[in-house]
């Protein structure tokens, strides 16, 4: 992205963790000089100090009018961390908040109604750049703040716009935990190996090579529907009939996906007040 403001002004990032130092990785990989970030981070990683041999500015005093701040910080830190920006509320600059469960209406409460705050909900993935971001603003972005922040949040993978702040309790149930789901999914398909005969380590190594590579060719195979392609790979009265034939019973994988995204947007719903 073209980082010409960001570079004059400057972008604060608030919490360098995982996540957070994930997009640091990005922007300076696409050419936003080190010198024009302003990182707090009570706990810097060893990376993240090296990095200030580079310019980057670490636990130093805000810029004046920095172009954007991000907020990267947990959930649970955000009351304590988020009120040292404060003083950056009311317009000038873009806030983008990847907080799970913590609202516009209560970044708003803390920076002033007239502050532009994009709220968005990356996943894991985005730390190798294969994450997928969506996002949306309050009543004070401009389109041009909304590029901003999606420009910004691209640097770690995919993102969509959304229209409702009511669709991010789902989001964080289906993409923001999803990467658990799978995880979970590879452990499961190696134990079932296992216990058909399997070598643990060969159990382990097939189960999460086709999952990778599954994903791979959804992926490849762009608009096409997941069900065909299951289609595609499933003869009738063939092995993979027999297995799906469990999987997609009542109480199946189905209707455990579905329950377990249910109680993840109600638990999204309940920490957001």
């Amino acid at each position: 992205m073209d980082f010409g403001e960001v570079s004059r002004r400057g972008l604060v990032l608030l919490g360098c963790g995982k996540m957070g130092g994930a997009m640091l990785d990005g922007w300076l990989g696409d050419g936003l000089p080190p010198a024009a970030v302003t990182v707090l981070e009570p706990r810097p990683s060893p990376a993240l100090e090296a990095r200030v041999a580079a310019g980057l500015r670490l636990n130093a005093d805000l810029p004046a009018d920095p172009a954007v701040a991000v907020l990267a910080v947990k959930p649970q830190m955000m009351g304590d961390a988020l009120p040292r920006l404060a003083a950056l509320g009311g317009g000038g600059t873009l806030f983008v908040s990847i907080a799970a469960g913590t609202t516009l209406a209560a970044l708003e409460a803390v920076l002033g109604t007239g502050t532009p705050i994009v709220r968005a909900m990356p996943n894991t993935p985005a730390s190798i750049g294969r994450g997928i971001t969506a996002l949306l603003g309050n009543a004070a972005v401009d389109a041009a703040g909304l590029a901003l922040a999606e420009g910004l949040l691209a640097a770690v993978g995919r993102t969509v716009r959304i229209g409702s702040e009511s669709e991010l309790d789902a989001i964080t149930a289906l993409s923001g935990s999803g990467p658990a789901y799978v995880f979970l999914l590879i452990e499961a398909m190696a134990a079932a190996g296992e216990a058909q005969g399997l070598a643990p380590e060969l159990a382990r190594t097939l189960a999460r090579a086709t999952v990778v590579g599954a994903g791979a060719l959804a992926e490849s195979a762009g608009a096409t529907p997941a069900a065909q392609l299951r289609a595609d790979v499933t003869s009738p009265g063939g092995t993979t009939a027999a297995a799906l034939e469990v999987l997609m019973a009542p109480g199946g994988l189905t209707d455990l996906l579905s329950r377990a995204v249910a109680a993840g947007a109600a638990r999204s719903r309940e920490l957001a007040g």
